[in-house]
């Protein structure tokens, strides 16, 4: 059979019960212990709720503080996940990026470029990426495009001791 454990706000409630029928907190505390044992809230925290009590502040539930989580319901994480994932570029955020995909996104961002910042290319004589050595990138059409551009590609080196991970954990 199991216990019946009761959480903080059931204990408020019972509290709040208490002070209506003008018992003390002490004696609330003494009826909370006998009756749920190690579960019963502590003497300062009957206390600190018949003082509230005594405010008028009847408010079973934690209040809001600065620095606590956000608290969100079941309804809107569910939502938040359904959504479909689109980046700043305007690619799905879960599929695969192929070497088509990758050049269509250079055209993209060499047309932005273009029409956002149209001094660019008068005071500065090419672009430079730094992109990763991934297949996408390095595929024949996007290299090919990408020196169409005049865009210089930075060298991605395979191993950088510098930026390994430690196997140490030293950090």
């Amino acid at each position: 059979m199991s216990k019946f454990v009761p959480n903080k706000v059931y204990l408020r409630g019972i509290l709040l019960h208490y002070f209506i029928q003008k018992k003390s907190a002490a004696e609330a505390h003494r009826i909370l212990v006998q009756t749920y044992g190690d579960n019963a809230l502590s003497d300062t925290t009957c206390r600190d709720w018949f003082r509230r009590f005594k405010n008028n502040d009847f408010a079973l539930e934690d209040k809001e503080r600065s620095g606590a989580p956000k608290k969100f319901q079941d309804k809107e994480l569910e939502q938040l996940l359904d959504e479909k994932l689109v980046g700043s570029a305007g690619c799905n955020l879960l599929s695969t990026i192929t070497g088509d995909r990758y050049q269509l996104q250079s055209m993209r961002l060499s047309r932005a470029l273009k029409e956002k910042r149209p001094l660019y290319a008068q005071r500065h004589d090419k672009v430079i990426l730094l992109h990763d050595n991934a297949r996408p990138h390095v595929a024949k059409p996007v290299k090919t495009y990408l020196e169409t551009l005049k865009w210089e590609v930075l060298p991605h080196p395979l191993y950088s001791p510098d930026i390994a991970p430690s196997d140490f954990h030293l950090f």
